[in-house]
């Protein structure tokens, strides 16, 4: 093969894939459902549930900023500086494959490490206002299970990429496109019960008449739901939740103990229908496949940026560098299509349910035991709102009402 067909290749698979990822987000995504009025907190929130909400985050947002900037700068400044290389000489260790697992888990200790105690300030403020229920020493556990679970993760992608690179020097690339896109899939399906597991207890929600209606619902849905799982969230949080996760055999449908125990009836079916609507559209699946093209894309880029250097295992705080840079440049639009996935599933709730009384309340509701953002800064909205905003929500909720001549008033007279 020739060296200019070499050279070309990257580029026009690189082409290809990200103009496949664009028409997919773009002929996917449900850009609009319905008109929304203007969101406005002031007409279902008292000047002291706003005034709550402000205090709180103007405690929090501070602290969990600074773990964030710090979680990003701190690989960037290792891997785009010669002190990357020179933390892989130092460990001495002959065997690359070796090498590359105790870099990768060591850096990622680094940034835990250094990220401790802002995170621990920032939870100490969720404690103080009510929000936190969960013990130093669960706290600790969590932060330790998850850095063991992202090195993982990342050690298995840092050695295929060197390991391919090493034995296809021009074109590793391909394969590794190709196995990044399966491992998203796999990862995505594995993760209820690989995952999932490791943080929280899942049991059938009881018999009885709730569980009976959510059955019925989903029937009436036309969404195949085995069982509906109660997530033992309460010994960390009072907030109220919901999610489905996994798709096939692995899809399940949870609710928190903290929201039967301290919704309405009314307020938990309406969540519930949120999460068919997930359900009926396939959303999980569909953010996967989403990732699939993502991750195969971000191959090629790494091709175009390191190319043959790849192979090269003292390059590996590079690596991270590149996934951290990559995961944070990508989050706005991340954060823009689940929002539109969101909102539709709001729209799935408000069609299977017909009560938007009831839906305006419970986000309300929802909003002012989470304490949820009412007007995030815009920053902080692109970078880290994967949900609508609560008033967005509730426009949503009177737009329907509105529409299909049900009017709701507001919440604040």
């Amino acid at each position: 093969m020739s060296d200019a067909t070499t050279r070309r290749a990257p580029w026009i698979a690189g082409v290809l894939v990200a103009a496949a990822l664009v028409v997919v987000i773009v002929t996917t995504t449900p850009w609009h459902l319905i008109d929304l009025p203007e969101p406005d907190p002031a007409l279902d929130f008292t000047s002291a549930e706003i005034d709550r909400q402000q205090r709180f985050r103007h405690a929090l947002l501070p602290w969990s900023t600074i773990s964030w900037v710090l979680s990003v700068v701190v690989p960037l400044a290792i891997g785009f500086s010669p002190l990357g290389k020179r933390l892989y000489d130092v460990l001495k260790i002959r065997r690359w494959w070796l090498a590359v697992p105790v870099l990768v888990a060591g850096l990622g200790l680094v940034t835990s490490v250094i990220t401790l105690p802002t995170e621990a300030l920032a939870e100490q403020v969720t404690r103080d206002y009510g929000l936190s229920t969960e013990s130093w020493g669960l706290w600790l556990r969590d932060r330790a299970v998850n850095w063991l679970l992202m090195s993982v993760a990342l050690i298995a992608i840092a050695l295929g990429l060197i390991a391919l690179a090493k034995k296809w020097r021009t074109w590793w690339w391909a394969p590794a496109a190709i196995a990044g896109a399966v491992l998203v899939l796999g990862v995505s399906f594995a993760y209820p019960v690989l995952v999932e597991p490791r943080f929280n207890d899942f049991t059938s929600m009881a018999p009885g008449a709730q569980r009976d209606e959510f059955m019925q619902l989903a029937r009436e849905d036309g969404v195949p739901v085995k069982d509906v799982l109660v997530a033992d969230a309460s010994k960390r949080t009072t907030a109220l939740n919901a999610y489905v996760s996994g798709f096939g055999s692995t899809r399940r449908l949870v609710v928190y103990d903290t929201l039967l125990k301290d919704a309405t009836p009314a307020q938990v079916r309406l969540v519930v229908a949120h999460e068919l609507g997930h359900a009926a559209e396939d959303d999980v699946l569909h953010g996967t496949l989403i990732g699939t093209l993502g991750a195969a894309f971000a191959v090629v880029l790494l091709r175009l940026l390191l190319g043959a250097r790849m192979g090269d295992p003292r390059r590996t705080a590079v690596l991270l560098a590149l996934i951290v840079s990559g995961t944070t440049l990508a989050a706005p639009v991340q954060n823009l299509v689940s929002r539109k996935i969101e909102a539709r599933a709001d729209y799935h709730s408000l069609r299977l349910t017909n009560d938007p009384k009831d839906f305006v309340e419970m986000q309300h509701a929802l909003s002012v035991t989470n304490i949820s953002g009412l007007e995030p800064s815009a920053w902080r909205y692109w970078m880290f709102a994967s949900h609508p905003t609560p008033p967005e929500r509730i426009a949503m909720g009177r737009a329907w009402g509105t529409e299909h001549g049900d009017p709701v008033p507001p919440l604040v007279r």
